[in-house]
């Protein structure tokens, strides 16, 4: 059999789409979640709440779209009507003491809660450019419990030289770190072993300086983290595809 023919037999994997995940209806229920919009519910939900819950929309939206890619269930560059269509994180009071919030996708409610308001938390999260840092952070959310490897390492160390513009680590910085855990991770018991969102949770802050995220930075941090690979070329790790997302992202903005 050739092997047009053996791939014309594969049955492809069912992506996760917002039906599955949210109250969505129409067309967007049938849409599958990519790593790009899930990237977008990162930035409005970090900026209208400070932080990202581990069971909040946002993390909910990066784990179905790193389940979509590790599957092959989507093509790395599929898109949706998300980023036209856009995200908002809304605040319906102002009052101290509960506040009603509407996560809304390409115009549509998929989720309201009943949180806590800050006096700080702006009403309304608008959409912006990502930064380098933020975009490790949407990194460690989708994957915060996988083991760091080489291959991370190699990406991360490419990302903070691109927001930083220093070509040797910082000294207890992210590279670093990420370095230390992907030669000791091997020889540990998993319980123990370092994971993507130990050291990438508050990237923002830990690096020493940050940019937004281009076009060139995400392909730079790609061909980092290939650098020794044999014969890989297929789908980017989790931190290609977190820097690619925000490049797209910050292109279209």
């Amino acid at each position: 059999m050739s092997a047009q023919g053996a791939m014309s037999q594969e049955q492809p994997h069912r992506p996760l789409t917002y039906g599955d995940l949210f109250d969505a209806k129409g067309d967007l229920a049938s849409m599958p979640v990519t790593k790009e919009d899930a990237l977008m519910m990162q930035n409005a939900e970090a900026l209208t709440t400070g932080q990202t819950k581990t069971d909040s929309p946002a993390c909910i939206m990066q784990s179905a779209a790193d389940k979509n890619l590790q599957s092959r269930a989507i093509s790395p560059d599929r898109r949706t009507i998300v980023p036209e269509g856009g995200v908002v994180v809304a605040q319906l009071t102002t009052v101290p003491g509960d506040a009603k919030r509407e996560y809304i996708i390409a115009g549509q409610t998929v989720v309201r809660e009943t949180t806590l308001l800050r006096p700080t938390d702006p009403i309304v999260a608008r959409e912006g450019s990502i930064t380098i840092g933020e975009a490790l952070e949407a990194a460690a959310l989708g994957s915060c419990d996988k083991p760091v490897e080489a291959i991370d390492a190699r990406a991360i160390k490419s990302a903070e030289e691109r927001a930083t513009g220093l070509s040797l680590p910082m000294k207890d910085g992210i590279a670093a770190t990420a370095q230390s855990a992907a030669q000791l991770n091997p020889g540990v018991d998993d319980f123990d072993k370092t994971t993507i969102g130990d050291i990438l949770t508050d990237a923002s802050s830990e690096l020493g300086a940050d940019k937004l995220v281009t076009q060139e930075d995400a392909r730079k941090v790609r061909e980092a983290e290939l650098r020794g690979q044999k014969g890989e070329g297929g789908q980017p790790g989790v931190i290609a595809a977190a820097l690619q997302a925000a490049a797209n992202m910050n292109t279209e903005i």
